[in-house]
């Protein structure tokens, strides 16, 4: 286990060429993450703003008065 035998380096080669080989797959991988992770924050702050425009009331009536004020 003192040094590396073929397979481990038969592995290596394989891990990084799955990783940086052709056209950048590693990159295009981070791109879509980002995409997901950008349509994420954009819904939630869709969401707050769509709460902040019914004046303070939740979805749901909380109390009897605000049952009958809607």
């Amino acid at each position: 286990m003192g040094s590396m035998s073929i397979w481990h380096w038969a592995i290596v080669i394989v891990v990084v060429a799955v990783l940086f080989g052709g056209r950048g797959k590693l990159s295009s991988i981070m791109g879509d993450a980002a995409k997901g992770i950008r349509a994420f924050k954009d819904g939630l702050s869709d969401d707050g703003k769509k709460d902040a425009t019914q004046d303070g009331v939740g979805a749901l009536p909380r109390t009897e008065a605000e049952k009958e004020k809607h």
